[in-house]
């Protein structure tokens, strides 16, 4: 059965609270780039201010972000929780059409301690659903805040949050990049997927483009393949981050001895679409002569196509709803700014007709 036959009551709620805001978006994404774009705009940033798209967006069909599925890494904005507080930070948010946050720690540092329950609460007084956290994988130290150590507090703490989703950007490396080391992380991953499903949440694990590159002690194995085929869907999911999916494409299309060995990050996710419940919507401009193929920007500054990656996984029969978009960006120049852009060029784009 879909875990969508039934009404989801948060999303109605948050959609009713905000007016539909996650619908209305086109219409207020031109106003939320015009404050944010700078002054050295391309002409069709100015265009798209008066026609309420974004530099980039085509076509005149449905909004391709799905409503109420909009969310942001708050790893992205550490610099103001840890100044302001998480308070500040979510009324900014909710006013730029945000829905959702993924934690990447619980605490505030100058503005003071904060409970579970607190933060739990102050979230959704913005309307703001959070959906996920990133916590580590291992640790040397017997008391460190990761699954291996510390898999009951994690839970726990999630629970505590409402979380649906409990993961790691930690790379599967912890026994090394042979296959067989990657099918130990795999058992690892499985037995914190069953502890998180029994109590009704998802593990997931978060990529770099290293889970692209190849086995050690076999070149001809794409260290990512092992991960798929050796965890259970039902117990382990993915969180594509989409740029470093492509960092990855770049830098992992051929094998350590120079053999073609082509890859569509897309292609992944429409073969398994139900492993993939969220995603890091992260934008890079494309430079060749960086090790990394990108440079990271804004979201709509870069040249990952968006509107293509969305509209392909959403458009898939019964997967409208099904998946979550979290904005991030690793250092922003400016996280408020960084936020508020990325928001507002993601509520712009169209499908194609």
């Amino acid at each position: 059965m879909s875990r969508f036959s039934q009404p989801d009551p948060e999303l109605t709620h948050r959609l009713s609270r905000r007016g539909m805001l996650g619908v209305a978006a086109g219409a207020t994404a031109a106003a939320l780039l015009g404050a944010a774009a700078p002054a050295t705009a391309a002409t069709g940033n100015a265009t798209a201010a008066t026609t309420g798209t974004a530099s980039g967006a085509r076509g005149r069909g449905r909004l391709v972000l799905p409503p109420g599925r909009l969310g942001i890494q708050l790893y992205s904005l550490r610099d103001k929780v840890s100044t302001l507080g998480f308070g500040p930070v979510f009324a900014e948010l909710e006013k730029y059409g945000y829905d959702e946050v993924e934690f990447a720690g619980y605490t505030q540092g100058s503005a003071g301690p904060i409970t579970l329950a607190q933060l739990k609460r102050l979230a959704r007084n913005h309307g703001l659903n959070p959906i996920g956290s990133h916590v580590g994988y291992y640790s040397s130290d017997p008391n460190a805040y990761t699954f291996a150590q510390n898999l009951t507090k994690v839970l726990d703490d999630a629970q505590a949050l409402g979380l649906k989703h409990i993961g790691t950007a930690a790379g599967p490396f912890r026994y090394g990049s042979t296959v067989d080391a990657w099918k130990r992380a795999a058992e690892d991953f499985n037995t914190y997927g069953a502890a998180a499903k029994a109590r009704g949440m998802k593990f997931y694990q978060h990529n770099h483009s290293e889970e692209f590159s190849f086995a050690t002690d076999n070149p001809k194995v794409r260290l990512y393949d092992v991960l798929l085929k050796e965890t259970d869907p039902d117990l382990v999911h993915l969180e594509m981050d989409i740029y470093w999916a492509y960092v990855g494409q770049f830098r992992f299309s051929k094998r350590p001895d120079g053999t073609p060995a082509p890859f569509e990050p897309l292609n992944y996710v429409l073969r398994q679409p139900d492993r993939y419940p969220l995603f890091h919507v992260k934008d890079g401009e494309s430079d060749p002569s960086n090790p990394y193929g990108y440079r990271m920007t804004d979201v709509g500054d870069g040249d990952i196509d968006y509107q293509r990656f969305i509209s392909a996984v959403t458009r898939l029969r019964g997967h409208r709803m099904a998946h979550h978009w979290q904005a991030e960006h690793d250092n922003p120049a400016e996280s408020f700014t960084f936020a508020r852009r990325s928001s507002a060029h993601l509520h712009s784009l169209r499908e194609k007709c």
